[in-house]
């Protein structure tokens, strides 16, 4: 299966649906961090090539709850950032998962498919995040762990915290691959 992780740097989802045996791409504005098959790039130009699914991670700062504070001086980067979204959703691609925080995508788009945490699937920690699907059957928890702690909302400020933040966690993206590959 032809599998697009769209604005993923990090090639974590990406080598999960590698390690088995699909032909996964990343593609982000940014370097791949690991060795992988990574477009560096607008992700724009690439949903046309007869992708089977799409994982997309859009960036969050325009749209997460979290900086609700700043959203009335956000008003032109939110309605960028939505109709991103939008076509990311729209994309000629069969099967298609959205990944974001808890978000305006909500309220302005529609509400997501489910909700998942890192602790249904291996990691002790809490990040609630959101997954908007097309095509897609919701994702079943794989190995529910004690552990609720919020390392990544506790990340001290840095102008790094943003690439710890959208990471993925690896049990999340192993059980993608099996789920959905």
């Amino acid at each position: 299966m032809r599998v697009l992780v769209a604005c993923e740097f990090s090639g974590i989802v990406r080598n999960a649906f590698s390690a088995r045996g699909h032909d996964a791409w990343s593609c982000d504005l940014l370097p791949s961090e690991c060795p992988g098959r990574h477009v560096q790039g607008d992700v724009r130009a690439i949903l046309d090539d007869s992708w089977d699914l799409m994982i997309a991670h859009p960036p969050c700062q325009h749209l997460a709850v979290s900086g609700a504070r700043w959203f009335q001086n956000k008003l032109l980067q939110q309605t960028d950032a939505l109709a991103f979204v939008r076509m990311l959703l729209d994309a000629p691609i069969l099967r298609i998962a959205l990944e974001n925080p808890v978000s305006i995508i909500s309220s302005r788009i529609r509400r997501p498919t489910q909700t998942i945490q890192p602790w249904q699937f291996g990691h002790g920690e809490t990040k609630r995040t959101c997954l908007w699907l097309k095509n897609l059957p919701p994702l079943q928890p794989t190995r529910v762990v004690d552990g609720r702690y919020g390392r990544v909302w506790r990340l001290p400020p840095s102008p790094e915290r943003w690439r710890e933040r959208s990471r993925t966690y690896p049990g999340i993206a192993v059980a993608m691959a099996e789920q959905w590959g």
